[in-house]
């Protein structure tokens, strides 16, 4: 038989209420594969990395070498790791996982050794502008189905709340024009969290799985000091308690509090999280497929974290395309490690130009019996949404001092 090669790759930039980015990549043998390079902010960082950069040594290669094209990639650019190169490889990752489960006429998750579970445990946001409205919501969710909940809600006195929309409109922190400036105390926002969570816990009761997001705002005595109040209301995850780029930061949480700690959203490889790995300084790790380099490097990833005990915990936002979610079902049914995803539900006007086999059903999640990872894009609705400039908010302190959002 013939073997097959690349022959053709485009880059697709449409924003049905948010910018994604896609590489479709197509073979010789009339198969296409569709990947995620979706980076919120810099899109188009992404979209040109892979138009001027990667789709040139693409043509020619065979698409069935992965691991090898995945190593070209990272390897031969020589200049490595960052969030654009690795969503760039991340779109092509996919794509190529896309292409060969859809030879082999099965469901990507086969491929990558069969399921583990049946079905993909996911958790939901929710949030207010206040505690009864946080509660109302919350109440909301266990409605449709949800069996782990992460909570959010205005801080008195603090304009603008990680997680918590402006008006009625769900949760989107991107934004056009130059970024939005937010104010933020972590004074007030400490002395808030604890109450928060205690009246979430005092409605609902001790076996509903609580998550809660800091957004990397504390230091790491401030994150220590926040996990050590809320033991009592066992959190199934304290989130992104503070920036991990000095990954020995986790340490002194570590050393105060044994409230599950998860990272890594931002992180784009596998030496972003080795040390929190390796010594035990987290339970979850949350990178996402599209941001640290398509399923194989996160196999790699889960891999590594299995050695130690440490779950994913999949990021799962509105500012990755649903490519990228129904490619993290495959991995989630796989992975004998897995812990939760992340569902944040897009619009439906996100979902026609995304059409997909995944599904959702009383609080979990399955990515479908389709060949291949099961989502595709309707090249013709995707470009009657061109791109739009969006930014994601910076945040201040009260006195003006530039802090992390």
């Amino acid at each position: 038989m013939q073997e097959s090669k690349i022959i053709d790759a485009k880059v697709i930039v449409t924003c049905p209420g948010r910018n994604f980015v896609t590489l479709k990549i197509a073979t010789s043998d009339g198969i296409y594969g569709v990947g995620d390079g979706t980076l919120n902010g810099r899109e188009l960082a992404v979209s040109a990395y892979l138009q001027e950069h990667v789709i040139p040594c693409l043509l020619g290669r065979d698409p069935d070498r992965i691991e090898d094209t995945w190593q070209y990639l990272y390897r031969g650019a020589y200049w490595r790791r960052g969030p654009v190169t690795m969503a760039a490889i991340a779109a092509v990752d996919m794509a190529l996982w896309d292409i060969k489960a859809k030879r082999a006429n099965m469901p990507l998750y086969q491929l990558l050794g069969g399921r583990c579970r049946e079905h993909v445990t996911v958790y939901s946001h929710t949030n207010g502008h206040d505690i009864p409205e946080l509660l109302d919501s919350v109440a909301k969710h266990i409605e449709l189905g949800y069996k782990a909940i992460r909570v959010q809600c205005a801080i008195p006195g603090v304009p603008d709340a990680y997680g918590v929309p402006h008006g009625d409109k769900p949760y989107e922190p991107a934004d056009s024009g130059i970024p939005r400036e937010e104010v933020w105390s972590t004074p007030k926002y400490l002395n808030f969290a604890p109450k928060m969570i205690e009246a979430v816990r005092t409605k609902f009761g001790p076996d509903l799985p609580l998550l809660h997001d800091a957004h990397h705002r504390l230091t790491p005595i401030e994150a220590a000091a926040l996990g050590k109040s809320l033991e009592d209301f066992r959190l199934f995850w304290l989130e992104d308690a503070t920036p991990a780029e000095d990954q020995q930061a986790f340490r002194l949480i570590r050393q105060h509090t044994t409230t599950p700690l998860a990272v890594g959203e931002v992180f784009n490889s596998i030496f972003d999280c080795q040390q929190l790995i390796s010594e035990r300084l987290i339970d979850y790790i949350r990178a996402s497929l599209t941001h640290a380099g398509g399923i194989t490097h996160m196999r790699r990833i889960a891999s590594f974290a299995d050695l130690y005990s440490v779950r994913t915990g999949c990021h799962g936002p509105t500012d990755v395309s649903p490519i990228c979610m129904g490619a993290a079902l495959h991995f989630d049914l796989s992975v004998p490690n897995f812990g939760i995803q992340e569902h944040m539900p897009h619009s439906a006007q996100t979902d026609e130009v995304f059409p997909h086999a995944y599904t959702f059903n009383n609080g979990y999640m399955h990515p479908g019996e389709r060949s291949g990872h099961g989502v595709d894009i309707d090249e013709k609705l995707a470009a009657r949404f061109p791109h739009k400039r969006m930014y994601l908010p910076i945040a201040r302190l009260e006195d003006g001092t530039l802090h992390n959002w």
